[in-house]
Protein backbone atom coordinates (compact mmCIF):
# COMPACT_ATOMS: atom_id res chain seq x y z
CA UNK A 1 0.00 0.00 0.00
CA UNK A 2 3.00 2.85 0.60
CA UNK A 3 4.50 2.06 -2.34
CA UNK A 4 1.28 2.76 -4.42
CA UNK A 5 0.54 5.50 -2.23
CA UNK A 6 4.31 7.07 -2.90
CA UNK A 7 4.08 6.33 -6.27
CA UNK A 8 -0.06 7.95 -7.06
CA UNK A 9 1.56 10.78 -4.88
CA UNK A 10 4.69 11.77 -6.79
CA UNK A 11 3.16 11.29 -10.09
CA UNK A 12 0.18 13.57 -9.47
CA UNK A 13 1.82 16.60 -8.26
CA UNK A 14 2.71 17.23 -11.99
CA UNK A 15 -0.95 17.07 -12.71
CA UNK A 16 -1.44 19.51 -9.79
CA UNK A 17 1.11 21.76 -10.74
CA UNK A 18 0.37 21.64 -14.71
CA UNK A 19 -3.73 22.41 -14.15
CA UNK A 20 -2.65 24.97 -11.17
CA UNK A 21 -0.14 26.28 -14.16
CA UNK A 22 -3.09 26.83 -16.18
CA UNK A 23 -5.33 27.74 -13.83
CA UNK A 24 -2.81 30.94 -13.04
CA UNK A 25 -2.23 31.29 -17.00
CA UNK A 26 -6.30 31.40 -17.86
CA UNK A 27 -6.80 33.97 -14.45
CA UNK A 28 -4.06 36.25 -15.01
CA UNK A 29 -4.62 36.49 -18.76
CA UNK A 30 -8.58 37.11 -18.17
CA UNK A 31 -7.40 40.06 -15.26
CA UNK A 32 -4.77 41.82 -17.03
CA UNK A 33 -6.78 40.95 -20.85
CA UNK A 34 -10.23 42.61 -19.04
CA UNK A 35 -12.29 38.87 -20.09
CA UNK A 36 -14.70 37.75 -19.64
CA UNK A 37 -15.43 34.65 -16.73
CA UNK A 38 -16.40 31.99 -19.01
CA UNK A 39 -17.82 28.53 -18.11
CA UNK A 40 -14.64 27.27 -19.12
CA UNK A 41 -12.68 29.51 -16.65
CA UNK A 42 -14.96 28.60 -13.85
CA UNK A 43 -14.43 24.48 -14.98
CA UNK A 44 -10.80 25.13 -14.63
CA UNK A 45 -11.04 27.01 -11.15
CA UNK A 46 -12.75 23.99 -9.54
CA UNK A 47 -11.24 21.17 -11.73
CA UNK A 48 -7.61 22.66 -10.34
CA UNK A 49 -9.54 22.88 -6.55
CA UNK A 50 -10.59 19.45 -6.93
CA UNK A 51 -7.56 17.75 -8.19
CA UNK A 52 -5.25 19.40 -5.16
CA UNK A 53 -7.63 18.01 -3.19
CA UNK A 54 -7.32 14.71 -4.20
CA UNK A 55 -3.44 14.85 -3.75
CA UNK A 56 -4.01 16.31 -0.60
CA UNK A 57 -5.99 13.10 0.31
CA UNK A 58 -3.03 10.72 -1.58
CA UNK A 59 -0.55 12.63 0.88
CA UNK A 60 -2.41 12.22 3.84
CA UNK A 61 -2.84 8.10 3.19
CA UNK A 62 1.17 8.55 2.50
CA UNK A 63 1.59 10.33 5.83
CA UNK A 64 -0.05 7.65 8.23
CA UNK A 65 1.52 4.67 6.13
CA UNK A 66 5.27 5.93 6.16
CA UNK A 67 7.60 4.38 8.32
CA UNK A 68 9.68 7.52 8.20
CA UNK A 69 6.94 9.44 9.92
CA UNK A 70 6.07 6.54 12.11
CA UNK A 71 9.45 6.91 13.23
CA UNK A 72 9.44 10.40 13.45
CA UNK A 73 9.93 12.06 17.37
CA UNK A 74 10.13 15.82 17.45
CA UNK A 75 12.91 15.85 19.81
CA UNK A 76 15.19 14.07 17.25
CA UNK A 77 14.71 16.16 14.41
CA UNK A 78 18.04 18.20 15.27
CA UNK A 79 20.07 15.32 14.28
CA UNK A 80 17.36 14.35 11.43
CA UNK A 81 16.44 17.38 9.34
CA UNK A 82 14.61 14.76 6.76
CA UNK A 83 12.24 13.72 9.31
CA UNK A 84 11.86 16.91 10.24
CA UNK A 85 10.70 18.04 6.89
CA UNK A 86 8.34 14.64 6.03
CA UNK A 87 7.29 14.91 9.69
CA UNK A 88 5.64 18.04 9.81
CA UNK A 89 7.25 20.76 7.66
CA UNK A 90 5.81 19.25 4.07
CA UNK A 91 2.25 18.31 5.72
CA UNK A 92 1.53 21.65 7.40
CA UNK A 93 2.39 23.54 4.66
CA UNK A 94 1.06 21.47 1.68
CA UNK A 95 -2.26 21.72 4.20
CA UNK A 96 -2.09 25.30 4.54
CA UNK A 97 -0.98 25.91 0.44
CA UNK A 98 -4.26 23.64 -0.56
CA UNK A 99 -6.51 25.61 2.27
CA UNK A 100 -5.05 28.71 0.84
CA UNK A 101 -6.12 27.53 -2.77
CA UNK A 102 -9.71 26.57 -1.71
CA UNK A 103 -10.42 30.03 -0.18
CA UNK A 104 -9.31 31.11 -3.68
CA UNK A 105 -11.65 29.09 -5.41
CA UNK A 106 -14.69 30.00 -3.13
CA UNK A 107 -13.74 33.31 -3.01
CA UNK A 108 -13.93 33.86 -6.86
CA UNK A 109 -16.63 31.52 -7.51
CA UNK A 110 -18.96 34.10 -5.49
CA UNK A 111 -17.58 37.57 -6.88
CA UNK A 112 -19.87 39.53 -9.14
CA UNK A 113 -17.60 40.75 -12.00
CA UNK A 114 -15.13 39.10 -14.17
CA UNK A 115 -12.23 41.00 -13.30
CA UNK A 116 -12.57 40.65 -9.70
CA UNK A 117 -12.96 36.69 -9.96
CA UNK A 118 -9.87 35.98 -12.29
CA UNK A 119 -8.44 38.68 -10.06
CA UNK A 120 -9.28 36.85 -6.86
CA UNK A 121 -8.24 33.76 -8.63
CA UNK A 122 -4.87 34.79 -9.37
CA UNK A 123 -3.64 35.88 -6.61
CA UNK A 124 -4.92 33.26 -4.36
CA UNK A 125 -3.92 30.46 -6.75
CA UNK A 126 -0.43 32.23 -6.99
CA UNK A 127 0.04 32.39 -2.99
CA UNK A 128 -0.97 28.78 -3.07
CA UNK A 129 1.35 27.72 -5.56
CA UNK A 130 4.60 29.22 -4.02
CA UNK A 131 3.69 27.48 -0.91
CA UNK A 132 3.59 24.23 -2.91
CA UNK A 133 6.81 24.88 -4.23
CA UNK A 134 8.45 25.39 -1.16
CA UNK A 135 7.36 22.28 -0.13
CA UNK A 136 7.69 19.81 -2.29
CA UNK A 137 11.21 17.81 -2.00
CA UNK A 138 12.53 18.93 -5.26
CA UNK A 139 15.82 16.85 -5.68
CA UNK A 140 17.68 20.05 -4.73
CA UNK A 141 15.92 21.12 -1.85
CA UNK A 142 17.87 21.70 1.06
CA UNK A 143 15.44 20.17 3.45
CA UNK A 144 14.93 16.99 1.48
CA UNK A 145 16.08 15.55 -1.36
CA UNK A 146 14.10 13.09 -4.01
CA UNK A 147 13.71 12.09 -7.29
CA UNK A 148 11.38 13.98 -9.77
CA UNK A 149 9.67 11.02 -9.92
CA UNK A 150 9.24 8.35 -7.50
CA UNK A 151 8.63 4.01 -8.60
Amino acid sequence: MYALLLTLHSLFRWVVLAGLLLGLGRAYRGWLGRRAFTRLDNTVRHTVATLAHVQLMLGYGLYFASPLVQAFHLRDTEHAPTALFFGFQHVATMTVAIVVLTIGSALAKRRTTSEEQFRTMALWFTAALLLILLAIPWPFSPFASRPYFRF
